[in-house]
């Protein structure tokens, strides 16, 4: 099934409705998306880093303060 959205003469805020509720039905059959291979191998790898110590956790509100003050630096 081919769909067209008239993305040209949409709004952003319209674009990102389509993209949230499309998000949303994709989340509620979440069971039936298998995750690709790669993913548990970069966990894997995460892991093991953070049991190395050679990375750690950062704070959620930290990180999101740090990306902000690097995104203004531009």
């Amino acid at each position: 099934m081919a769909i067209s959205l008239p993305l040209e003469s949409m709004s952003v805020e319209e674009k990102l409705r389509v993209m949230e509720d499309i998000w949303d039905d994709l989340s509620s059959k979440s069971e039936n998306i298998a995750s690709p291979l790669w993913h548990l191998d970069e966990l894997s790898a995460r892991e093991d880093a953070l049991t190395k110590g050679s990375d750690e956790f950062t704070d959620w509100e930290l990180a999101k303060k740090e990306i902000r003050d690097s995104l203004n630096e531009n």
